[in-house]
This record gives C-alpha cells, structure tokens and sequence, in this order.
C-alpha cells in the first residue's frame, strides 16, 4: 500500500516567514555574492591583525642594540702627559721618612681626564697625593700634583732607583687605561738621593 506524506524541502530551501520572497535569479547570486565578499572581508582583516600583534610583539621583545663604541674619541692615555718638576717641602706634621715630588699634569685634547689612582712599584713605599684622587682636568689645562712618599721598609727600597715610574689610572668618557708614566733621569736622581736619606743605615 504506496502511503504519500508531507513533501519535505528540497536541498537549498528553507522555511521563511510569510511575506519575504524567496530571490531567484541574478538576485539570488547578488545576495549570494555579497555574503561571501563579506566573509573574505572579514577573514582578511582578522590576518591583518594577527600579523601586525605578531610584529608588535617581536619588536617590544626586541635584545637591545649594542651602544656604538665612539671611536672618534681618543683613548685617556693618548691625550695626557706628566712631567716632573721636582723635589718640594713635606707637608707638615707628616711623619718620619717621608720625601715629596711635585709632578704637572696636562691633557692635550679630547674630552676631560679624571685620574682615578696613583701607585708605585716598590712595597716599601706608600704614596699619597695632593689633591687626592678621584680629581678631573680639562682638555687643554694642566694641573700641579704633589706626591708625597713614606718609606715604610727600608729593606723592600732600591738603594738606587734606575727607572722609576708612577702608575696612574686614567678615565675618560671613551675608557678607563693604568697608564705608566717614566719620569726621567732627574726624577729618579732625586728618588735614589731621598730614599738614601730616609734609610741612612736602614739598607740591608
């Protein structure tokens, strides 16, 4: 017995409310078309977005760059220069075995030079300065150092001092260098003559 039942719709139909036309035609395709430009429309502004977060998140986490090395500038122990200028009074108060020299500074170009330490090389020798460092000068000045020695074992001094030298520490806006500064036969003259005086007897 054949039974016929409600005709179910068709593929690509659908139930609309009454009144509203079903498009058929180039209408249809119009309607059709602009749906799937609004779609790829969509699509393409959500790439869009994606990449330019993934790009703004690349750069925020970015390494630093290097700081570029200002080569132009010279290194501080290209530009300073010291000269001794000879034997000078002892502060007062100062104690025992204890000589002072005064020395002249100058910083021929660049930018400004601080000097950051003073040494020698003997161990039984300490050395102070006036003015005591950390102290600047400028580019195209010069400045007057008094370095005052104590003898603290005679036996670890030269009876003669051949070529003695100042170690000073240097720094300036390019780099930081330990600079040794050979002072001339005068200097050392006068050295090997103070140090004889300090010890008298003290050598070994």
């Amino acid at each position: 017995m054949n039974a016929i039942g409600p005709v179910e719709p068709g593929e690509g139909t659908r139930d609309r409310p009454p009144g509203v036309p079903v498009p058929h035609g180039p209408a249809a395709w119009t309607l059709t078309g602009f749906y799937a430009a609004h779609r790829r429309a969509a699509h393409g502004l959500l790439a869009t977005a994606l990449l330019l977060a993934g790009c703004g998140y690349l750069y925020a986490t970015r390494p630093p760059a290097p700081r570029p090395v200002r080569a132009e500038l010279p290194f501080p122990a290209q530009t300073v220069d010291i000269s001794y200028l000879g034997q000078t009074t002892v502060p007062p108060g100062a104690r025992p075995r204890t000589f002072a020299f005064e020395v002249l500074l100058g910083v021929e170009s660049g930018p400004a030079v601080t000097v950051t330490r003073l040494t020698q090389p003997y161990d039984g020798l300490s050395v102070t300065s006036t003015p005591r460092p950390p102290f600047r000068t400028k580019s195209g000045a010069a400045r007057k150092i008094v370095v005052t020695m104590h003898v603290t074992e005679c036996e670890k001094v030269p009876r003669d001092a051949g070529l003695p030298f100042l170690d000073v520490t240097l720094r300036n806006t390019r780099a930081m260098q330990v600079q040794s500064f050979i002072l001339g036969p005068r200097y050392a003259r006068d050295l090997s003559h103070a140090l004889q005086v300090a010890c008298s007897n003290g050598f070994p």
